[in-house]
């Protein structure tokens, strides 16, 4: 019995059969040959994993680079560019303070176009959450997060000129107006800061912020803000001791301070009312920086075709970029509808006509090389090495083709555009999306401007007038370009003549002083060959022509642009003939004899990335850091003269470019 029930030992149990095991489920298998891989074989490498090392090393580097800048001491980029370049020289507030000079008249600044920052006030529902914060200035995280619906609220009345129906943006207020443009982007806050070194605060300095966007006349009816400039400008010199104030307009805002002089002394309703003599009792001298007397070719191309050099450079890099609908947002095109709804852009049309900027066979700059030097003839450069560059008409603003720019104007065939019937037909349909008045033009409309072939600074307002009529509607109201043959007829008291000098006189205060200050010594765009762009994917269809281009050092053809000397975006020419010529001495533009000087500033680019923007630039908005004209600034502010200046500084040939110019004085 005991052998019938003993039982076996563990150890002795028989293992079931190899057919009757269980059979391993797939992780298991997959665990198994996992953990049995060899050691040599190779990882596999995904696009994504390569994607994620990649910004993990950007980042990884970016924040080192913070922290290295955020621990070293604030003297060190300033050691380095010691020990590279030598000592620096004293800022000018340090060294004006040496000398022992201190505040003495209060100072307005007159921000140019896009400078200042704007704010929103009231919006539509894509701009929840955005009272008050910037929508020109600043960051531009709007534009980037929400496009349309910033170009919405950017953009203002077709038909007005004025805000869209729930819709406000108006300029920010105070010296942080237009300090800094964007973070690390310098405006008037060098200026600023070297004024405050001597003594100057809020209480007598101040930014005239406006909506740069709107007509001169505009920013009054809307804002009342040449009122303010006005009230300010009086408070100030009252609670200084009666010193007279020392006007710093920059860009635009040179245009802008031409009108206010004009309103000011007009009797209300259209103007301020301050009576004949209030320049005379409130302004020592106006001090204007790259000042676009005379408008510069760079506005025509940007309401032609909502380009410049840039633009052009750019979208010949990546061609169709900026024209295809790109995440349904037309580049080029929401450009332009939005640009040509700020009357102001029209303020700095060429003024003066074919007088002023030449016309098919002549201009005043007619011998400039780019290189610097005078042209001496036209031969061509052979073996001996002769000078090859052509003479350049830049009286010829717009020229379809590089062969209609250098042609003789007996050669040049024009059909006149000015009759031709517009139609409803346009090459892309697509188009329609975004309205531009070249939807109104039809094929036949766009066809007849380049037939026309060569454009000059009469026939331009014409163009101007035939492409975009209605932005020019707008613009007749408030602007005008022509040069006056009789500055006492009535009809120039009306404010669309304010800003143009041409048409005007200076206030009658002859102890007031008027400097021209600007850059020079960069290629500066003058004149453009464009081409009629029949591209499927463009829905503008004018384009600057980048494959004109000639490789000489001398010539001044880069890209489809033919460029003259000036700072960048202001032409010598317009930023200095008024004060040379048009200004200088008694004339019929000047019948007090106000005294008028130029100082010019050679562009010298910084040595090293630690300078930044540079303490020598004559570039038209880096100028602003320019220590020289800073310091001519701070000596008139604090009771200098042009004489104290040592009169005028010039370096280009604006003198005997304005000599050429056949103006009745």
């Amino acid at each position: 019995m005991s052998s019938l029930i003993q039982r076996k030992k563990p150890s002795e149990k028989p293992s079931p059969p190899p057919e009757e095991l269980p059979p391993p489920d797939d992780d298991s298998q997959s665990k198994s040959s996992k953990s049995h891989k060899k050691p040599n074989e190779k990882v596999k490498w995904s696009c994504l994993d390569s994607c994620c090392w990649f910004i993990g090393c950007v980042c990884l580097t970016w924040w080192f680079l913070l922290f290295l800048y955020n621990a070293m001491p604030a003297s060190f980029p300033q050691y380095v560019t010691e020990a590279i370049t030598g000592p620096l020289p004293d800022p000018p507030g340090v060294k004006l303070k040496k000398e022992g000079l201190k505040a003495k008249h209060p100072v307005v600044f007159i921000p140019g176009i896009v400078t200042g920052g704007l704010e929103l006030w009231e919006g539509k529902q894509c701009a929840d959450g955005l009272f008050r914060k910037r929508l020109w200035g600043g960051t531009f995280g709007e534009v980037y997060k929400r496009p349309l619906c910033w170009v919405e609220h950017m953009s203002l009345d077709n038909e007005t000129g004025l805000d869209p129906a729930g819709i406000r943006i108006r300029a920010v207020s105070g010296l942080v107006a237009a300090d800094y443009f964007a973070p690390g982007y310098f405006v008037w806050a060098v200026l600023i800061a070297n004024l405050a070194h001597i003594g100057y605060e809020e209480k007598n300095m101040y930014m005239a912020a406006y909506d740069w966007r709107l007509s001169f006349q505009n920013t009054e009816v809307r804002d009342q803000t040449l009122s303010r400039m006005k009230s300010n400008i009086e408070l100030m010199v009252s609670t200084n001791g009666g010193k007279k104030a020392v006007i710093v307009p920059h860009s635009m805002g040179v245009l802008y301070f031409l009108h206010f002089m004009k309103w000011v002394e007009a009797p209300a309703p259209m103007g301020g009312g301050g009576g004949p003599d209030w320049c005379a009792k409130h302004i020592k001298a106006v001090m204007n920086i790259g000042g676009p007397f005379l408008g510069v070719p760079k506005a025509v191309a940007g309401l032609f075709s909502a380009e410049a050099k840039d633009v052009a450079v750019a979208r010949a890099i990546a061609p169709g970029f900026l024209d295809t609908d790109i995440f349904r947002l037309q580049t080029l095109q929401h450009i332009m509808r939005m640009t040509r709804t700020w009357d102001s852009t029209m303020s700095m049309i060429p003024k003066g006509g074919d007088t002023i900027w030449g016309g098919l066979d002549w201009s005043p700059e007619k011998g400039h090389t780019c290189s610097g030097k005078k042209q001496k003839n036209n031969k061509t450069r052979g073996e001996a090495g002769e000078n090859k560059t052509k003479p350049v008409n830049y009286g010829r603003i717009i020229s379809f083709g590089k062969e209609v720019a250098e042609a003789p104007p007996s050669e040049i065939e024009n059909i006149d555009f000015r009759g031709a019937v517009k139609g409803q037909s346009i090459p892309n349909n697509t188009c329609r999306d975004v309205w531009t008045e070249y939807h109104d033009m039809g094929i036949g409309g766009i066809k007849a401007i380049a037939e026309y072939k060569v454009y000059t600074a009469d026939a331009v307002i014409d163009l101007l007038n035939y492409v975009a009529p209605k932005m020019m509607a707008r613009g007749a109201a408030h602007f005008s370009y022509g040069i006056a043959d009789d500055l006492d007829d009535p009809k120039y008291e009306h404010h669309r003549h304010w800003s143009n000098p041409l048409e005007t006189k200076l206030p009658n205060a002859p102890e007031m002083e008027i400097y021209s200050l600007y850059g020079v010594g960069i290629p500066t765009e003058r004149s453009y060959i464009y081409k009629l762009n029949q591209s499927p994917d463009s829905c503008i269809p004018f384009h600057i022509f980048t494959s004109a281009h000639e490789e000489d050092e001398e010539s001044c053809l880069k890209a489809g642009v033919y460029n003259v000397d000036g700072d960048e975006t202001v032409p010598v020419l317009s930023a200095g003939f008024m004060c040379a010529k048009a200004w200088r001495g008694k004339t019929r533009f000047n019948p007090s004899g106000i005294k008028t000087y130029i100082r010019e500033y050679n562009h010298s680019p910084p040595a090293n990335l630690l300078e930044g923007r540079g303490t020598q630039s004559g570039a038209h908005v880096d100028i602003m850091g320019n220590f020289a004209l800073i310091e001519d600034i701070m000596r008139v502010a604090t009771g200098g003269n042009g004489s104290d200046l040592g009169h005028d500084q010039v370096h280009s040939g604006i003198f005997d470019w304005s000599e050429r110019i056949d103006l009745k004085l």
